[in-house]
């Protein structure tokens, strides 16, 4: 075998196929990312313990922890599932994406988090709340798209295949981040 057709062989993504896959490799490639993702969340656990004196000052804080976690995923998950199809029917361009999804995040995120604050600001009266929940839709939706577009890119560099590894992963990561901003945002405007 050629050098070139050798390195050919080693850039190549193994893309898995439910269908033809045997249910051991399958379980294999998809419990690691899974582990992974275990791990990270039990890290979650304990970064949204250290912002117990913000949520027991003001449990409506906790309140929103669902809402803001699952936006970004949400808009994280678009990302990557439109670039893993394009990375498979070859279609793909990270620099074209990166730049895109940059856009679209950061519109996304003002939009949300206008309609988030509208409804916050009706619901409990609470400017701080406000602008504690808004904020934070803000920057966790904004950086989502680019999170996610990045776990995505790692592993294809890494020749594995994104769909097996990148929900998993890129949800956890982004979890993590979206507390970790929303605990500091809280923090720093609620106490």
């Amino acid at each position: 075998m050629k050098k070139s057709e050798k390195e050919a062989r080693l850039n190549r993504i193994e893309y898995v196929d439910d269908e033809t896959t045997p249910l051991k490799r399958i379980l294999r490639l998809r419990i690691l990312p899974l582990i992974i993702g275990l791990f990270f969340g039990m890290f979650l656990s304990f970064l949204t313990s250290r912002f117990e004196e913000v949520l027991s000052k003001n449990i409506a804080v906790a309140f929103f922890i669902p809402l803001i976690v699952y936006l970004a995923d949400a808009v994280g998950t678009q990302t990557e599932s439109l670039y893993i199809r394009d990375l498979r029917s070859g279609k793909a361009n990270y620099k074209r994406y990166l730049i895109k999804e940059s856009l679209l995040g950061i519109m996304l995120g003002v939009f949300f988090s206008i309609f988030a604050s509208i409804i916050v600001m009706f619901w409990f009266k609470s400017i701080e709340l406000t602008f504690t929940v808004g904020l934070s839709i803000f920057f966790t939706v904004s950086i989502a798209p680019i999170v996610a577009l990045n776990v995505v890119q790692i592993l294809k560099l890494h020749h594995e295949d994104p769909a097996l590894g990148a929900g998993p992963i890129a949800t956890v990561v982004q979890d993590a981040i979206t507390v970790l901003i929303y605990g500091f945002i809280a923090s720093w405007i609620l106490l």
